[in-house]
């Protein structure tokens, strides 16, 4: 697919100075660009590279100003890095939901019913009585069990597997590998020592808007739903457990785990290798540092959390900052010690 510079400022509400007519047809960074290509600077650590980048356009700042001679063609806007941001999601919607058909071999259960302009790879099942929306996207070796909802423009990458009676929004995408519905962690000890399986007979819902990362696991509800709100995104390798309600607008990293039936907040932080204990809340807009521990209620909005358990950010910041002084605290006392014992015997 190939542009021109004015059709790309059109879309970004930018302005050309330059060839207006100029065909471009990729993505490249400001230093690995090619006379076909877009690039962009936003940061000016890379700026030395627009005078000898090859991009045979360059997106940036309106109020830029050039420092020397270039050979390329300036796509000006007010944001250079929300606008190449802007760029990328419609490259992406061209490329990703151009895949239009039904490959064969694949299954389709009774009682089926899908919306317009859908692809369905080769190797995928889908389940008894399902419904599909339009313009959805399901890749090669997808499973979706029975009586699962998908809303519209959704994308389910290759190898996903969605578990029965899963509802899954608008917007939505699924990288490869993850599972969503899967039997929640539940066992009851007896008193021989042993577990009892408890059925795990709850959904899991996914709002609009919603991002899984490649091979996370997101668990249904013993009963009733694990609930990710709409527009939550959550990283590659997360385990989200029964029971769980991630608030709107939250982002999760990779290596994330949160027990059953904890509630976070919106629009929350939390970075990788957290561990949040079950049955808690995390009030709405924490932040919370990586490889932090979780143990108690966060009732609080707004603040920002780290360690294990995890303190408030100042706190853990004045802790840290007496931690770093023991090693000259304890060769303090050692002294000490060793003049005391030196000390002369009083004479009675």
């Amino acid at each position: 697919m190939e542009f021109t510079t004015s059709q790309i400022a059109h879309i970004l509400g930018g302005k050309v100075e330059g060839n207006a007519d100029l065909k471009v047809n990729t993505l490249a960074k400001i230093q690995e660009g090619t006379p076909n290509s877009i690039s962009f600077l936003s940061n000016l650590k890379y700026e030395n590279f627009l005078y000898s980048t090859l991009s045979g356009a360059v997106i940036v700042d309106h109020d830029y100003l050039l420092k020397d001679k270039i050979n390329t063609t300036l796509i000006r806007v007010d944001n250079s890095y929300t606008a190449f941001s802007t760029l990328l999601e419609e490259y992406h919607k061209l490329t990703t939901f151009a895949k239009k058909g039904v490959e064969q071999p694949c299954f389709a259960g009774e009682n089926l019913i899908i919306g317009e302009n859908n692809y369905r790879g080769a190797f995928s099942y889908i389940g008894n009585n399902c419904k599909i929306g339009n313009n959805v996207k399901i890749y090669s070796h997808v499973y979706i069990g029975d009586s699962v909802e998908i809303g519209d423009n959704t994308i389910i990458y290759a190898g996903v597997k969605i578990y029965s009676n899963t509802k899954i929004g608008n917007y939505c995408t699924l990288q490869s590998g993850c599972v969503i519905g899967s039997d929640g962690f539940g066992f009851a000890p007896q008193p021989d020592g042993t577990y009892k399986t408890i059925p795990q007979i709850g959904n899991v819902i996914l709002e609009n808007h919603v991002d899984i990362g490649a091979n996370t696991v997101i668990d249904c509800a013993t009963m009733g739903s694990t609930i990710i709100r709409t527009g939550v995104k959550l990283d590659n390798l997360i385990q989200i457990a029964h029971n769980v309600e991630v608030g709107k607008n939250t982002v999760i990293a990779a290596q994330t785990g949160v027990s059953g039936s904890t509630k976070i907040g919106e629009s929350c932080i939390i970075a990788g290798q957290v561990g949040v204990v079950g049955h808690i809340e995390v009030a709405a807009k924490t932040s919370i540092g990586a490889q932090s521990g979780i143990s108690k209620d966060i009732f609080d909005s707004g603040k920002s959390y780290f360690g294990s358990p995890a303190v408030e950010l100042k706190q853990q910041m004045r802790t840290y900052s007496v931690y770093r002084k023991l090693p000259e605290l304890l060769k303090r006392i050692e002294e000490l010690e060793e003049k005391v014992l030196h000390l002369p015997t009083l004479q009675s």
